[in-house]
């Protein structure tokens, strides 16, 4: 058995994220490689890899889920990633919208010490810059129960939950229009067949698209927890 490298890593953690918005365990090939940006044979080659050791489960026509040892793998990554992303932006001052890639490569390289300091200099964060939850050093993440945006009736008292995009300006603009994790809203309108929604934040409102709508989910304000 090879060791589990950090590139196995990184799709480990891939796939869980983005088995963890779907209600199916299985996740595309073409997503995972539209995701990584990668070519299909590349992932093919590393799904080979990953079955070899036992961390997937590849199903033709339906794509690949995690075994128990392959989420064990994943949420070790996802948790060194996050803790970094949040100690680049409360420690070190980046924008959200700069620390996806920058996080990817420092945490590779971050002891389990250091680790350990940037998660105490940030004060034991539970979620990261973009609302994800951070696992526990045992493995352990709970869910937020949250809802996609563009799902909901118009409904008041929400609260910005997560924020499912790595599109830094996607996230430059949601930070200038501050819909950012923590954020109250009320959603007012929601036009049919992909139309905008009309939100209200704080005392303003402002109109967004189907398409940026897609990458926020919201709490029940009463439910949120940070």
């Amino acid at each position: 058995m090879e060791t589990i490298t950090p590139a196995m890593q990184e799709y480990l953690a891939e796939i869980y994220r983005i088995a963890s918005y779907q209600s199916d365990p299985y996740v595309s090939t073409s997503v995972l490689a539209d995701r990584l940006k990668r070519s299909a044979p590349a992932i093919v080659r590393m799904a080979s890899r990953l079955r070899e050791e036992g961390c997937i489960e590849h199903e033709l026509y339906r794509g690949i889920r995690l075994t128990p040892q392959g989420e064990a793998q994943a949420l070790l990554n996802i948790r060194r990633h996050r803790i970094v992303e949040v100690f680049m932006v409360k420690v070190m001052g980046f924008g959200w919208e700069e620390i996806h890639d920058e996080a990817d490569a420092l945490a590779r390289n971050v002891s389990e010490a250091v680790l350990a300091r940037m998660e105490a200099m940030t004060n034991y964060p539970r979620r990261c810059p973009h609302g994800e939850p951070i696992p526990s050093a045992d493995g352990h993440i709970i869910i937020p129960r949250d809802f996609p945006l563009v799902e909901l009736e118009p409904i008041c008292e929400l609260t910005i939950s997560r924020v499912n995009t790595h599109d830094a300006e996607k996230l430059s603009y949601l930070n200038q229009i501050h819909l950012t994790p923590g954020q109250e809203i009320d959603l007012l309108a929601r036009q049919p067949f992909n139309g905008p929604l009309r939100l209200r934040i704080g005392r303003d409102e402002q109109v967004i698209g189907a398409e940026l709508a897609g990458a926020l989910r919201v709490s029940y304000r009463a439910e949120y927890q940070p």
